[in-house]
């Protein structure tokens, strides 16, 4: 009996003990921990679904789109959803595969996430939106998803606007392409979770990359009620999204269409060459009016996600690495286009602009003849000559004697360095800051850089110049290389009398962009100064509403005065007519539209000639610049001259079609267009 008892108290001192804990766990749920709990109850039943916004469009100077958005139909699956199948989603995926007609594993490749060692296809995005596995899907295809979602849950099938390019190749690295955010991207940036959708694509290269925050308008938020099994009961809050605003460009789609075709005859017509870029500048404003480069690619290949095998071929030495731009990116030695500098620092240095000088036909730096062109001889003649003719050795002359006044191999103290201070007024050796991503900064060395190359590589060179080269199959470039390390490896940090020489004309360790070269004769023969040039012309809103014009900066101001350009551009308008430009500007009409110019033939050690022309028109009162650079094009009278003329003509309507018929003036007046295309509130462009 009294064992029961014991048993008995036993048990109710459990059972107030359990009661105790019941009840102080109620009131810590209720009390202490109850607007927390309630917080997560009512997120559990609310959702917010961010809305994404329509992306403006890219249209050029007269209205004309250069990329737009088109409705297309697009299939996308849920990751989330399918990650909480048994299978992963593979049953739902195969019945996808079969609506499709698309392989099972293609499928399963798009949708899973990017990482390190996983190549294309996969998806770049956050794991926790929406992945498009088909765009261009037909009525009929997104008809059985829908009808059907038994069948194909967490799969949507909706209408979503995207990126259409009407001119297809013409412009591809200039515009840049759209990739979807990735999640890392929204966890490092703060705030950019409010700005995007979780659905939207950023601007990732060109123009698309630059103006990304003002194209990519601002998300809509829609927050839902939804059941424990994520079905959307009610909607309890929406605000629509704020589209995009409509980017104006100062591009011209007929000019752009005109460089497009000159840059691919001229690498079509030189077998030889491996890459080519054209650009044209509004010598007034410092706007780009086009800009071309080879080789290029159809930007639609980024729709919908790209596969391994054309990603690979954007990036391949093989193809040319199509995705880079030539006219910003590419860096190349101008050659004799780049005496226009080399003439205005022999000025600013003392030598006489109306003076005489000796044009023999090879000049000895220490010991070394450096041959004129063809070994030309024209004895005693003017920089005017130096320059139509372009006689290399007025040049040459000129580097080696202003070396020798800043000591030689013994530098003084303070050294003057009047050619590559020259250039860097004229632009090179610094980005123009025009607004796309990555542009080259070029390359004008001086004392100061080869002393600075020479530390960072001296070990190298002195390694090198005990082992050699041996990867190098070519003897006889294997054994220049080592002699050229050895040299390096003992007195790589002193400026030679032959590097001198040789940045006279343009040669040597110089390299320039095609839109330094094409800035660098807009601020020559405009007025003197040195714009950042713009493709962005304005930001308008979809009703037509001017948010706001983007100005071009003027950056600096050539160092010579009005008499030295003027000297300058008068001899240039004679190159096409009585140097070197001539055979390539025969029967052009020049009583009509006279052009100016200058070619330049830059030697490349292993590689066939670089060809430069860079021109202006009308030559007597400029109002364009084009230059045209084609890379193992040779000589440049022979491939980029003909490449300018071709621009030329299209542009004032002098050439004619493959039929025979004359050609229509892609700019009649001869100028840009001067004012903005007026957008309508209903979207559509006056022009």
């Amino acid at each position: 009996m009294t064992r029961l008892r014991g048993r008995l108290f036993v048990l109710q001192v459990l059972v107030v003990a359990l009661l105790v804990v019941l009840v102080v766990r109620l009131w810590q749920v209720q009390m202490v921990q109850g607007k927390q709990f309630v917080a997560v109850a009512t997120e559990t039943r609310t959702r917010e679904v961010r809305v994404p916004a329509l992306r403006g469009a890219i249209l050029d100077s007269t209205g004309r789109p250069l990329v737009r958005n088109v409705p297309s139909l697009v299939v996308s699956i849920d990751p989330a959803r399918f990650e909480r199948m048994p299978d992963g989603g593979d049953s739902v995926l195969r019945k996808l595969s079969a609506v499709l007609g698309v392989q099972f594993q293609a499928l399963k490749l798009r949708i899973r996430p990017c990482g390190p060692g996983i190549s294309k296809p996969c998806w770049p995005g956050s794991p926790y939106q929406p992945t498009p596995v088909a765009d261009h899907v037909t009525s009929r295809q997104a008809l059985q998803i829908l009808e059907r979602q038994e069948d194909f849950p967490g799969v949507t099938a909706e209408i979503q606007a995207i990126r259409n390019y009407p001119h297809g190749k013409d412009a591809a690295q200039l515009l840049g392409y759209l990739q979807p955010v990735t999640k890392e991207e929204l966890e490092r940036r703060e705030g950019l979770k409010a700005s995007y959708s979780g659905v939207d694509l950023m601007g990732r290269d060109g123009l698309e990359a630059e103006y990304d925050a003002e194209l990519r308008g601002q998300p809509g938020v829609r927050r839902v009620q939804v059941d424990r099994m994520g079905k959307t009961i009610a909607v309890q809050q929406q605000a629509a999204p704020t589209p995009g605003n409509l980017l104006i460009t100062s591009i011209d789609a007929k000019v752009q269409g005109i460089v497009e075709k000159a840059v691919s005859d001229a690498m079509r017509d030189n077998p030889q060459a491996d890459s080519a870029a054209g650009v044209v500048l509004d010598v007034k404003t410092g706007r780009v009016i086009a800009m071309a480069s080879r080789p290029t690619y159809d930007p639609a290949v980024w729709t919908g996600g790209i596969a391994e095998k054309d990603y690979q071929h954007l990036l391949s030495d093989k193809s040319g690495k199509p995705l880079v731009s030539r006219v910003i990116k590419g860096t190349y030695a101008p050659g004799s286009t780049f005496k226009i500098s080399s003439v205005a620092a022999m000025v600013a240095d003392g030598q006489p602009l109306n003076g005489t000088y000796q044009c023999p036909s090879a000049y000895n730096v220490e010991g070394r003849a450096f041959p004129n062109a063809g070994g030309m001889s024209l004895g005693a003649i003017s920089l005017h000559t130096a320059l139509v003719k372009s006689c290399d050795t007025v040049f040459y002359r000129a580097g080696y004697e202003e070396w020798l006044r800043d000591g030689g191999k013994k530098a003084k103290s303070h050294v003057k360095e009047p050619m590559a201070n020259m250039a860097r007024s004229f632009g090179f050796g610094k980005r123009t800051g025009v607004d796309l991503p990555g542009e080259s900064a070029g390359l004008i060395p001086n004392r100061a850089w080869k002393r600075d190359l020479w530390n960072a590589t001296k070990d190298q060179m002195c390694r090198r110049a005990k082992t050699g080269y041996p990867e190098i199959e070519d003897q006889a470039r294997a054994a220049f290389s080592k002699r050229l390390a050895n040299e390096n490896c003992l007195e790589g940090y002193m400026l030679h009398a032959y590097e001198a020489a040789n940045f006279s004309i343009g040669q040597g360790d110089v390299q320039v962009t095609p839109l330094q070269l094409a800035r660098a004769y807009a601020a020559l023969v405009g007025d003197g100064k040195l714009r950042s040039p713009r493709l962005g012309w304005a930001l308008v809103k979809p009703d037509g509403t001017l948010v706001k014009e983007i100005p071009v900066p003027v950056v600096g101001k050539l160092p010579i005065n009005d008499e030295t350009r003027n000297y300058i551009r008068r001899a240039l308008s004679e190159v096409t007519s009585d140097g070197t430009a001539a055979g390539a500007f025969a029967g052009f009409p020049m009583g009509v539209v006279k052009i100016g110019g200058k070619t330049g033939t830059a030697e490349v050690f292993g590689k066939a000639d670089t060809s430069w022309f860079a021109s202006f028109a009308p030559a007597d009162n400029p109002r364009f610049v084009a230059v045209v650079m084609v890379s193992q094009g040779g000589f440049g009278a022979s491939a980029a001259a003909p490449a300018v003329r071709q621009i030329w003509e299209g542009i004032f309507g002098l050439g004619k079609g493959d039929d025979g018929k004359a050609t229509k003036a892609a700019l009649p007046d001869g100028k840009p267009a001067g004012r903005l295309p007026v957008i309508r509130p209903d979207g559509t462009v006056s022009r």
